[in-house]
């Protein structure tokens, strides 16, 4: 026999297909608590989707340490033979919940450790690099990037207006338009802490470092024409593609390694390293491998463990730190913000977002949908004297780069091969093949014709030209070129 239906307060009900009504034909009883609850709960089903990456899918897994990186962090998870557990999110920037998962975009990769000295979150994208360098542009990027307020609609203009007056963009879009753009699939991409970050060793001694994931399925791609193809006839392509690899027991991998850059190196290294819009070329700092992250399960209700699971680059251990990066000290107030608002207040109980391998103690309390608490006898503030926790600058790690004065200055200023083009040049001469330079050439023509306003048309022109010289020359003549048979015909 089937268990009885409830109301969420444990009462069974009478029925679930007809509402209690004051005789056959007569008024609904607004006193049918069940009626009520019922369609109240279902109004109130959705949280607000995220602003941006909304939409997305995941997976948990385990991550494994294979090298000994020891050298330059204490964090436990990173030590010889540690295993985490993990949850990793991919999405994409700009469209809606409901929006295809190849329109070509930047893709995201959050990844949460579950570690035994709390959680550590990695939030970053499959490229190393942004469109901006500072988290005051970042309002103004997006809303250039999602739709008009009249029409609701997506605009080219808007775009290459930004774009074009944000030369520190020149990086990114030119990974955008290539090959990055159309990932084949989730678990065909690669994935970068795109920021920088500190380590910390046992020692304490601290160095810089990036993050870098290679996927063991390879660095993939779709035709354009294959992506739009696909968005018309399953808007869940990359979504559908992971949850079914798991479930066939075909397991997605990505090697993890960093680069390392000692401390000292910051101060006078010719990038600024806390730029995010640009990268550490490899022969500067060869990248060190640590370990292999593994999915194997499938959340079992998307919803509970992939919606309202809450990523922030606020979340480090004892061991690892943030840096002087100003989108990412921006992106540590603003991520946990918006789970506050999006999620709730008390969001870090959910058990997708608590910590599974350590435990919590702090004077937190109250607050909407609270679940856990502490005994009436422990003390709600700090300091006291009757035993409740205390904070400790020894067991958090702390790297205190905050207090150095010189390296906050060196940061500010130019190191003397920061500008905004040349890695996007670099990036188009020297590691675009031939063939990805004409697919390049094709998708920024589109672009170049899907801008309807002269002026801001001009300087997506001189945009690409402060790239690369014969990049603009070519796109200004196929350009020319096209509206010449456009105006024939």
């Amino acid at each position: 026999m089937a268990e009885p239906t409830t109301t969420q307060t444990g009462t069974p009900v009478a029925s679930d297909a007809h509402s209690l009504t004051a005789g056959a034909d007569g008024a609904t009883a607004l006193h049918d608590r069940y009626l009520v609850e019922k369609l109240a709960q279902f109004a109130r089903e959705r949280i607000p989707e995220r602003v941006v990456h909304a939409k997305g899918g995941g997976a948990f897994g385990t991550f494994t340490v294979t090298h000994d990186v020891s050298a330059y962090t204490r964090a436990a998870l990173f030590q010889p033979g540690a295993e985490s557990e993990t949850l990793l999110r991919f999405s994409s920037v700009a469209g809606e919940q409901g929006s295809p998962d190849t329109w070509r975009d930047v893709r995201g990769y959050s990844l949460k450790f579950y570690t035994t000295e709390g959680n550590y979150d990695l939030v970053g994208n499959n490229t190393p690099v942004f469109f901006i360098r500072d988290g005051i542009k970042f309002p103004d990027f997006i809303h250039s990037q999602k739709r008009l307020p009249g029409s609701g609609l997506r605009d080219a203009d808007m775009q290459w207006d930004f774009w074009t007056l944000s030369p520190e963009s020149a990086h990114q879009v030119t990974y955008l338009m290539g090959d990055r753009g159309l990932p084949k699939s989730w678990r065909e991409m690669q994935g970068y802490g795109s920021h920088t970050y500190q380590w910390i060793n046992a020692a304490g001694e601290r160095f810089w470092v990036k993050y870098h994931f290679d996927s063991q399925q390879g660095d993939l791609r779709l035709e354009a024409d294959e992506a739009e193809a696909i968005a018309g006839a399953d808007a869940d392509f990359y979504r559908r593609d992971l949850h079914d690899a798991i479930e066939r027991g075909d397991f997605p991998k990505w090697d993890l390694s960093v680069q390392v850059m000692p401390y000292e190196d910051a101060k006078e290294y010719r990038f600024n390293p806390f730029d995010l819009t640009k990268v550490w070329p490899h022969a500067d700092y060869p990248r060190i491998p640590v370990g292999t992250l593994e999915l194997n399960r499938n959340p079992q209700n998307f919803f509970a463990e992939i919606e309202q699971a809450a990523f922030s680059p606020a979340n480090t251990v004892p061991g690892i730190g943030i840096s002087p990066d100003k989108m990412l000290m921006a992106r540590v107030f603003s991520y946990p913000d918006a789970q506050r608002y999006r999620v709730g207040t008390n969001y870090n109980q959910l058990p997708v977002n608590a910590p599974h391998a350590a435990p919590v103690h702090n004077y937190s309390q109250d607050g909407a949908a609270r679940y856990t608490f502490n005994a009436p006898s422990a003390p709600v503030y700090a300091p006291n004297s009757v035993g409740g926790p205390a904070a400790s600058a020894e067991a958090a790690g702390e790297g205190a780069w905050e207090s150095d004065g010189a390296l906050v200055r060196s940061a500010a200023t130019l190191h003397r091969d920061d500008d905004d083009f040349g890695q996007a040049g670099s990036l188009y001469r020297d590691v675009y093949s031939a063939e990805s330079k004409e697919r390049f050439h094709a998708t920024l023509l589109g672009q170049a014709q899907a801008i309807t306003v002269d002026d801001i048309r001009e300087r997506f022109f001189q945009y690409w030209t402060n790239v690369d010289a014969s990049l603009g020359a070519i796109l200004r003549d196929g350009y020319a070129a096209a509206s010449g048979e456009a105006d024939a015909a």
